[in-house]
């Protein structure tokens, strides 16, 4: 093999580790001996890759060798794989001083989301117009008018600073009214939701029994509301929820007219001629209950599916009357309220009610009551007549 090459696979080209010719090599003009070019310029130096003299230069090398130069043996696994410029000075990162650097606390609660929408008005504690303080603060949300008197009567309101025992006073725009040392909300338009509730809750806001209500189980979106009526423990089905306690109020009466529909599942013998008996109303334990139409609608053993609709709504009132029959109800479930219906509703959900759709099952004379007029729509400008095209 001639000297100055190096052995390798056929495939490889040899590989010269002479330097390389300078500029005057090139042309055929000698090399000086003394390291100057012929004006006296001192002669740059070529190193090759392979320079034993410069290893800066030679690179990495993937092979069997772990990064060994190439000594002219035969190696056929050996790459260059990296080209380092010898002329390559490192730059100098400035390191940052940490200390300085403000830091940053985290939040107390990091589990917990923030709601970033916009924020809650505050609320000026005066009613919009004249009228009795319970009546006023059933309309603001806060609770029922029984239970407003009940309040007051506890001592926990206070009208212009001043705090009241009797719920006989009437309140104006001109009135401060605070209820446990915050001031009472502004009323605002009636909403109506519908809600399915399950067995095992109370329909109250404090049990004092300490057992789990409704209103602790609430989807979170839902603002302050009151129930319409209520339900058992152990009922479940449709409730219907308000922001307004007033409305709560004209609703829950027998005086509406609307008829409640449950689906009972009772065990022991009923046949249909019982039931129709029940149009006229019954007397249980002294208690005088109205009309109600039941059928029966399927029976299987000494279990009954049966349909019920009332238009009271007392206390176990469809347990009372089952039971006068000589059946044990052990499930029961409000399907109906009005003309609002469970439909699949699915458990522990609420779903809101269109304004439109209840101010035209309370009525014109209600709707202005608890302001439900539509909001009136943005007027368009009027469009110029198009020419016709000739």
């Amino acid at each position: 093999m001639p000297e100055g090459q190096v052995r390798g696979p056929f495939f490889f080209r040899p590989v010269h580790i002479m330097r390389k010719p300078t500029f005057g090599q090139r042309r055929g003009k000698p090399l000086p001996t003394d390291g100057k070019t012929a004006s006296g310029q001192p002669v740059r130096k070529r190193h090759s890759r392979l320079d034993a003299n410069f290893p800066e230069a030679r690179g990495s090398i993937a092979g069997k060798d772990g990064g060994k130069p190439n000594d002219g043996k035969r190696d056929g696994a050996k790459r260059w794989t990296k080209r380092v410029r010898p002329n390559a000075v490192p730059k100098a990162v400035p390191v940052a001083n940490i200390a300085s650097v403000p830091r940053r606390e985290a939040p107390a609660d990091t589990t917990k989301r923030k709601f970033s929408g916009p924020p809650k008005p505050i609320a000026s504690g005066r009613p919009t117009e004249l009228m009795r303080i319970a009546k006023a603060m059933a309309r603001a949300g806060l609770c029922s008018r029984r239970e407003a008197e009940r309040w007051i009567e506890e001592g926990r309101v206070t009208v212009n600073g001043n705090k009241i025992a009797s719920p006989a006073l009437d309140v104006g725009p001109r009135d401060r009214i605070v209820v446990d040392d915050e001031p009472m909300p502004d009323a605002e338009p009636a909403r109506l939701w519908r809600y399915h509730k399950p067995r095992g809750l109370v329909t109250t806001h404090k049990d004092p029994e300490g057992r789990p209500t409704v209103f602790d189980h609430l989807p979170p979106d839902l603002p302050r509301v009151v129930s319409i009526g209520r339900l058992d423990f152990n009922t479940e089905g449709l409730l219907l929820l308000t922001n307004d306690g007033e409305l709560a109020r004209h609703l829950e009466l027998p005086s509406t007219g609307w008829l409640r529909k449950y689906r009972v599942r009772a065990h022991g013998s009923i046949t249909q001629a019982r039931l129709d008996a029940l149009k006229d109303g019954i007397e249980v334990d002294g208690v005088r209950y109205g009309p109600i139409e039941a059928t029966v609608d399927s029976s299987q053993g000494r279990n009954s599916w049966l349909t019920l609709g009332l238009r009271e709504g007392k206390n176990r009132e469809v347990r009372n009357i089952l039971g006068s029959l000589e059946l044990v109800v052990n499930r029961l479930i409000r399907v109906s309220y009005g003309p609002f219906q469970l439909l699949d509703l699915e458990e522990g959900q609420a779903d809101s009610i269109r304004r439109r759709v209840l101010a035209d099952q309370l009525g014109p004379e209600l709707t202005k009551q608890f302001h439900l007029e539509p909001e009136p729509e943005p007027a368009t400008p009027p469009q110029k007549p198009r020419r016709p095209k000739p």
